[in-house]
């Protein structure tokens, strides 16, 4: 039998009988069980806010703790988590029409580059004034930059990261975005901004495009179609965001000599997967119901991915977050709401 070991995901090898594919279904269809449970769970009032991704890797965690696993359910799970969340975040690009991004103007552009710009470098050196571990801050980071869970399991294997500090940080981040939609909600009446500027700003500091989506509904279409487009130009700048950690974290892809191995090199190639689906979607070969295909079933498969992942941990691995990576989330999430209030000042 093989076993995950601590900090990887590994894949039982194919000759292996009778192991192998063999014994993929099991835990996949686990996995799947979950997802579905979990768009169910999605529709209901207020667990919209939290989306299907959060609200599976929360079924995960909570079936790993309350019922025993299989063991012969390992590498199904391991396959959703790792091979069915890469397909899911190449699929992920087919949401970015990029030339409705450059439409948006420069000065959407120009929000989007601060936020992520300063988030990032905030938070780490945040983390690193707390003494919170490189990759854990790295991962809340990147959660609270660009977006959310999607972006934190996407960078997760690119610096090193173990799937225990994978799991707390898309959880810390999942719980924050949601109670900052629904202060979004509550403040908006307050906030004395037009639909379009309060569709900047949810936009461009909240978490989760869920969370996005929710907190902009109050501002009617222009406010959230505006939410929708400037988080939408987050998402974009994973790619570079991907490749840069992957450069500057590459030390923990060497090998015990500090040898740069090729399997490790640092180079996100579902990223660039990504990119392309993004390429064709902005060339606009596909048609609509396509594109809502592909998207659909984007997120299904990252919620298949949160759900092995959650299943993977227990709920007391999450004592091991400690209060200083909640700090830096939560300091980071009130800075970068500021940031928000201030570029619209500078700029609207």
């Amino acid at each position: 039998m093989h076993n995950i070991p601590s900090g990887s995901i590994t894949v039982p090898k194919m000759n292996d009988a009778p192991q192998g594919w063999k014994l993929l279904p099991k835990g996949i269809i686990l996995t799947v069980t979950l997802a579905v449970l979990a768009g169910r769970i999605a529709q209901l009032p207020l667990f919209s806010i939290m989306g299907i991704m959060i609200i599976s890797i929360m079924l995960g965690v909570v079936w790993k703790s309350v019922m025993d696993l299989p063991k012969d359910a390992a590498p199904g799970i391991t396959f959703s988590s790792k091979f069915l969340l890469r397909a899911g975040i190449i699929l992920m690009g087919i949401r970015l029409n990029l030339t409705q991004i450059a439409d948006a103007g420069l000065k959407v552009v120009l929000v989007d580059v601060i936020v992520i710009v300063f988030t990032l470098a905030f938070m780490i050196f945040l983390g690193k004034r707390l003494s919170v571990d490189r990759t854990l801050a790295a991962l809340v980071a990147v959660g609270s930059a660009i977006c959310g869970a999607a972006a934190i399991v996407a960078v997760a294997p690119l610096i090193g990261a173990k799937k225990e500090q994978t799991a707390l940080s898309v959880a810390c981040i999942a719980i924050l975005g949601t109670i900052g939609a629904i202060a979004y909600i509550f403040l908006y009446p307050y906030m004395l901004l037009d639909p379009y500027t309060y569709g900047v700003l949810a936009g461009a500091t909240l978490h989760e495009l869920a969370h996005v989506i929710a907190a902009g509904s109050p501002a009617g279409d222009v406010g959230s179609s505006t939410a929708i487009l400037v988080k939408l130009g987050r998402v974009a700048l994973l790619i570079p965001v991907s490749l840069i950690l992957g450069y500057l974290y590459r030390s923990a892809n060497a090998d015990g000599d500090g040898i740069k191995r090729w399997n490790k090199f640092p180079v996100p190639w579902f990223i660039f997967g990504f990119l392309a689906m993004s390429l064709v979607n902005t060339t606009g070969v596909l048609p609509s119901f396509a594109v809502k295909l592909f998207t659909d079933l984007s997120v299904f498969l990252l919620s298949v991915a949160m759900a092995g992942l959650g299943l993977t941990i227990s709920l007391g691995d999450f004592k091991k977050i400690g209060k200083n990576t909640v700090i830096v989330a939560v300091v980071g999430f009130i800075a970068l709401a500021g940031l928000g209030q201030l570029l619209i000042f500078l700029l609207y």
